[in-house]
C-alpha cells in the first residue's frame, strides 16, 4: 500500500518539484495551494491520508491556523511544517502545536524523503508492542489510541512523536537517559533545533504529569534526563 500525502504549498514550481518527487519515490501526493480549500479536503476525509506537510505562508489561512484546526478533527496524524520561516520564535510555535518536525526552505528533497520515513515508520510502530495499555503512577497511556488518561479521568491524545518519546522514558525509567541517546531514539538526528524541540516535549509532559506525585522528569546537567517513576 502507498503511502498518501497532503502537501500544502502555494509555491507552484516548488510545490511541482515536491509533488513529482515524493510520486518518483513511491508516495501518492494531493496538492493543495490555497490553505481553506486545504482544510476542506481534509474535513470532508480527516483519515485519508498518512501524513501532511504544511507550508506556513498560505492564501486565505495560514499553515499555524489550519494545522491547529486539523489536529482538533485527527489529532493522531503526523504532520511536519515545511516553510521558509526559520526564525526561533516559529519553530517553537510549530512544535507546540504537536508537529513532528520543522523543515525550513530551501531544504534538500532525499533528506526531507527520509525524514518523512521516519515519521511514517514511528507511527506504524505504535500499537504493536504488547501490552496495549502502561501504567503510569496510577494514570494509563493506551499505545493504539494514543490517549493518556489521568487519575480524574481526563483524557489526552499525544501526538506519534509524543508517544514514541514517553515510551522511551517508560522504558528507560529511573536510570539517566543520554540527550544524544533520546534525540537519536525518537527524531533520528541531534541537530540543535531537534535538540530544542526535545525540551518544548519535556516541558509539555511536565504538564500533563503535573500533580501526580508519582512521576518527575529531572533535568541531569550537561547529560539528559532523568524520568521517575514510582
Amino acid at each position: 500500500m502507498k503511502h498518501r500525502i497532503l502537501l500544502l504549498e502555494d509555491e507552484t514550481d516548488l510545490g511541482n518539484v515536491v509533488k513529482q518527487y515524493l510520486e518518483l519515490m513511491d508516495f501518492e501526493v494531493d496538492w493543495h495551494q490555497n490553505g481553506q480549500a486545504a482544510l476542506e479536503a481534509f474535513i470532508a476525509t480527516p483519515q485519508a491520508w498518512h501524513i501532511l506537510l504544511i507550508d506556513i505562508n498560505l492564501p486565505e489561512m495560514d499553515g499555524f491556523d489550519f494545522a491547529q484546526r486539523m489536529t482538533k478533527l485527527q489529532p493522531q496524524v503526523p504532520f511536519l511544517f515545511l516553510t521558509a520561516r526559520g526564525e526561533k520564535k516559529d519553530r517553537l510555535h510549530g512544535l507546540k502545536i504537536g508537529a513532528d518536525d520543522y523543515i525550513v526552505k530551501p531544504f534538500d528533497v532525499d533528506e526531507l524523503v527520509l525524514r518523512i520515513k521516519n515519521i511514517l515508520k514511528r507511527n506504524q510502530g505504535i500499537g504493536h508492542q504488547a501490552p496495549n495499555t502502561i501504567d503510569l503512577g496510577g494514570m494509563r497511556f493506551n499505545k493504539d489510541s494514543l490517549k493518556l488518561t489521568d487519575i480524574n479521568g481526563k483524557e489526552t491524545i499525544l501526538t506519534p512523536l509524543e508517544s514514541d518519546l514517553l515510551l522511551h522514558f517508560y522504558h528507560n525509567s529511573n536510570k539517566v537517559i543520554r540527550r544524544e541517546d533520546i534525540l537519536h531514539h525518537v527524531w533520528g538526528t541531534s541537530d540543535y533545533f531537534v535538540g530544542r524541540s526535545l525540551d518544548v516535549f519535556v516541558s509539555r509532559f511536565r504538564k500533563y504529569f503535573q500533580g501526580n506525585e508519582h512521576i518527575s522528569i529531572r533535568n541531569v546537567y550537561g547529560i539528559g534526563f532523568m524520568f521517575n517513576l514510582s
